[in-house]
């Protein structure tokens, strides 16, 4: 018998669409725990949400998804949420959009920015005649039919980490390195909405510091303060794929790389900041 769906990330309670933005109200299921607490998020699915806030803000078909930031600005909780989303600066061809996620701080009683997000739009041109410029061409990744499923480590909590079919090529979550892995949102973002596959990808790139870890998790905490991605094609599918590294300096600072495939090849790459220290 097969295991029932994840419940989806979030579920929207309420949208105001106002004069300069819209603000949506979302409440935030279990499956979006990270592996540690279970009332704190993993960055996936807040980065997913994010992107979905930048989609639907600008609400375009002629422009695509070029490159997007996450700035963590705090731990976000699983509960209540609060989206606010607007056009940064319009433009015909370049739009940037800008979205800031809340949430309630018990101890004041007020709302506090946890995330935010700046997604770059450019606009639609035909370049598929161009060809690749000699010397960028992205390295190819086997694909998911290929990968290895594998159970998360003991200790580990359920939630996003088990809301995800995860196919390993190289490495694993407890194995330090860098590593090669696919991955397979089995749930929706949004409950009822198909997410959009820019929604999947940032599900899974916020992932690329776990694939890619250089250190032993038991020993150590190397926490991304944001997720960078460049995105040179607009993705498809449901798959994706991280081709993922790491390097730590000698003063507590790091950095965490990935090369981003869905099946039909490289994508962009992705990048993110991290804070090291002993646990």
């Amino acid at each position: 018998m097969s295991s029932p769906a994840p419940e989806p990330y979030f579920t929207v309670v309420d949208v105001d669409t106002a004069q300069g933005g819209t603000v949506t109200r979302v409440e935030a299921s279990g499956s979006t725990a990270g592996p540690w607490f279970a009332d704190a998020q993993h960055m996936g699915p807040p980065s997913a949400l994010l992107v979905r806030a930048l989609e639907r803000e600008s609400g375009r078909d002629d422009v695509r998804l070029a490159r997007m930031t996450v700035e963590v600005l705090g731990k976000v909780p699983v509960g209540a949420l609060e989206l606010r989303a607007h056009v940064a600066r319009p433009g015909r061809t370049i739009e940037l959009v800008s979205a800031e996620l809340a949430a309630p701080d018990p101890a004041s009683g007020k709302s506090r920015a946890v995330a935010r997000a700046a997604g770059w739009f450019h606009g639609v041109v035909d370049t598929a005649g161009v060809g690749t410029v000699p010397g960028s061409a992205m390295p190819g990744l086997p694909g998911p039919e290929e990968g290895t499923r594998r159970d998360i480590p003991d200790g580990w909590l359920p939630g996003y980490l088990t809301s995800v079919d995860w196919r390993w090529i190289d490495g694993g979550l407890d194995k330090p390195g860098p590593g090669r892995a696919w991955g397979r949102v089995l749930t929706q973002v949004v409950a009822g909405e198909e997410p959009s596959p820019a929604q999947r990808l940032a599900a899974l790139a916020d992932s690329t510091n776990g694939v890619a870890s250089r250190l032993d998790l038991r020993d150590w905490l190397f926490v991304n303060t944001d997720l960078t991605l460049h995105l040179h094609r607009a993705p498809r599918g449901e798959w994706t794929g991280l081709d993922a590294d790491s390097v730590i300096g000698p003063e507590g600072t790091g950095t965490a790389y990935s090369v981003l495939h869905d099946e039909a090849g490289p994508v962009g790459r992705a990048a993110q900041a991290l804070t090291v220290r002993p646990r």
